[in-house]
């Protein structure tokens, strides 16, 4: 893994980082992952298991850090991680695919949705959830994967330039 891609997914993690303290909960303490989006963007920039690990390690440390959820901190370290390589999987699933920001907004789409699934497994697990499992996942989850694919629909393009010109040996989806 060389510096500069180490260094943009550093700051791809911290913009998720203010993304996901600036959007508020919405349905019973719960908010839609929007660091999962930068987490997603990173591992697509760097698709390799090194970058997959640090990525997954970054966002599980930052969500616990800022998570609304009660007893949530332990549900992100475990999820995020599982979450990255089902990601990194479904990448390398696809990689015969032409490259383009439909592809990277269906697989955002479907990793928040594992996220949030992943999530809400484990919360219940630790600690229980603060309503109905289905319910969680029609009023959060859902609507969290439509907005950040909708935000990498947005996202993947300028970040594909900004790769293109920056580092040459990026390999994005």
């Amino acid at each position: 893994m060389n510096t500069k891609s180490l260094a943009f997914t550093g700051v791809l993690l911290a913009l998720g980082y203010v993304l996901h303290t600036i959007v508020p909960p919405f349905f019973m303490g719960m908010k839609p992952d929007m660091l999962l989006t930068m987490m997603f963007l990173a591992i697509m920039i760097n698709p390799q298991k090194g970058n997959v690990v640090m990525a997954s390690l970054g966002a599980g440390i930052i969500s616990a850090l800022t998570t609304g959820f009660p007893g949530g901190q332990l549900a992100n370290i475990i999820e995020k991680p599982l979450t990255a390589f089902i990601f990194f999987f479904l990448i390398l699933a696809v990689s015969k695919l032409k490259r383009s920001a439909l592809i990277a907004t269906i697989l955002t789409a479907a990793g928040t949705i594992v996220s949030g699934t992943l999530f809400l497994t484990a919360a219940l697990v630790i600690v229980g959830l603060p309503g109905p499992f289905t319910a969680l996942i029609l009023t959060v989850v859902l609507p969290a994967a439509g907005f950040n694919a909708a935000l990498m629909a947005v996202l993947y393009p300028v970040a594909s330039k900004i790769t293109k010109r920056t580092m040459p040996t990026a390999s994005m989806l």
